[in-house]
């Protein structure tokens, strides 16, 4: 039987007391690599079913999610039992409802503000999008920022035969490289302030992120200039009578100000710990997300609903990330513990050659493309404070990392939130923009042809260039 005074207990993931059960042994040291398999038949799914399949997918996606969930979550459950139990409560009460409630807050309240008037989409008003979108994204997160501007984007190029690349560069600069200057930005950075990594620190990485940011942009600027001279006079003549601009809904903006407030005060607030289902969530956390979908709903109660018709507002794009994320969580759990196992998992040999921060840029960002960048993040951190404060916990350790080595840091923090563009899966708005696009009649490519033929080909090169001048 457990023993919680026992001097051996700790409430963690990696002790468990489950039906009488005291689970000692970290699950990440025992469980196989090939457990792994589950979590690559998603991705597979997620990358050719569209392809191959897509009416079957578009009806069936969540039958898909739930199939392969269950291949992971009943073998875990009869061989480890009450530790598998826990792992899986974990990750989706600790990890994901916080994520999904976040994004449906920013979501619904961004979707509730409505952009008229005349944008023509040129190639300099596009940039000036944008650059728009990149700068809003680290305050207001790259959610916030992607669902704000998507559509007026979209309506401002209506009339352009080639927009499939423009809504790439939209999901490359304000859906995932913008939000690397604060906390607020993207989930990883927010899990290193909760973890002593102080507020504006991350404007560190501002040198890195504008280097990015303006490459790409002048890259878009290129492409938009070459496909609108292409065009030529079937642009010229479309949007004669202009409007003025005008913001409808503008009281939502209040609501994304309460957002920002509620993730602030979880981060800066220490209110002990509350026992859900087993698992141990911090008060203000759960105040928070209490908070975020209370905001939501005075979204949706005092903004008209001619508003959300005029900007095309649909539940589809946050359903489809909910019920794939929760299958891409579930099955995603096996790699994660293999991860955090460190030297004793199955990927000892990848720990054991990460060494230099270009190495922690490179693993760091190539495992953010395919899983969640958040614990990815958080998986190296630990590892880095681990390496460089040996005997160190909380602010002591933290700060040694900063004052010494904080440039590991800065290659984590910027690996994690930059390679989010390599996939559609690298970051929750990905999945979101893709699906407004395809909504509102864009076509987008494959998850492969996405990679193949926009990010590795794109973003690589860029990230080669950020490798050799900060981090070698």
């Amino acid at each position: 039987m457990c023993d919680p005074a026992d001097d051996g207990f700790k409430q963690s993931s990696d002790y468990f007391c489950s039906y009488g059960i005291y689970m000692q042994t970290d699950l990440g040291e025992i469980v196989p690599l090939w457990s792994t398999i589950p979590f690559v038949g998603m991705l597979l799914s997620i990358a050719l079913f569209p392809l191959l399949a897509p009416k079957f997918w578009h009806h069936h996606f969540g039958k898909v999610s739930f199939a392969w969930s269950l291949i992971v979550v009943i073998p875990f459950l009869v061989v480890y039992k009450g530790q598998a139990l826990y792992e899986f409560m974990h990750i989706v009460m600790a990890d994901y409802v916080p994520f999904i409630i976040i994004l449906i807050a920013l979501y619904t309240v961004s979707g509730n503000i409505l952009l008229r008037g005349t944008l023509i989409g040129t190639p300099a008003v596009n940039t000036l999008i944008l650059l728009t979108g990149a700068a809003l994204a680290s305050w207001m997160g790259t959610t916030g920022a992607s669902m704000l501007l998507i559509r007026p984007f979209l309506r401002a190029n209506s009339f352009r035969k080639n927009r499939t690349f423009m809504v790439v560069f939209f999901i490359f600069l304000v859906a995932n490289v913008g939000g690397s200057l604060t906390p607020l930005g993207d989930p990883p950075l927010f899990l290193g302030f909760l973890r002593g990594v102080p507020f504006f620190w991350t404007f560190k990485l501002a040198i890195q992120m504008l280097f990015t940011s303006a490459i790409l942009l002048l890259v878009y600027y290129m492409l938009d200039t070459y496909f609108y001279k292409k065009e030529g006079h079937q642009v010229h003549k479309q949007q004669t009578d202009k409007e003025p601009l005008s913001i409808e809904g503008s009281h939502n903006f209040l609501f994304l100000a309460g957002i920002v407030g509620a993730v602030l005060f979880s981060g800066m607030v220490k209110m002990g710990d509350l026992n859900i289902l087993g698992v141990h969530r911090a008060a203000q956390d759960v105040i928070r997300d209490g908070t975020l979908l209370f905001l939501a709903s005075l979204s949706l109660i005092t903004t008209k609903i001619e508003v959300r018709e005029a900007n095309e507002f649909s539940w589809f794009p946050i359903q489809e990330v909910s019920i794939l994320f929760i299958g891409i969580f579930l099955t995603m759990m096996p790699c994660l513990k293999i991860l955090q196992a460190g030297s004793d998992g199955a990927l000892d040999f990848v720990v054991k050659a990460v060494e230099e921060p270009y190495h922690y840029f490179w693993v760091t960002g190539i495992l953010s493309s395919f899983l969640d960048n958040a614990p990815t993040y958080l998986t190296f951190m630990s590892s880095l404070l681990g390496r460089f404060s040996p005997g160190l916990e909380g602010q002591e350790a933290m700060a040694v990392l900063l004052n010494e080595k904080d440039l590991y840091l800065k290659a984590i923090s910027a690996a994690a939130v930059f390679f989010g563009s390599m996939t559609y899966i690298g970051n929750a708005p990905n999945f979101m923009v893709r699906s407004i696009a395809e909504e509102t009649g864009t076509p987008m490519p494959s998850f492969f042809g996405y990679m193949l033929k926009y990010s590795i080909p794109i973003l690589i090169p860029v990230f080669i260039l950020v490798t050799v001048i900060f981090y070698l």
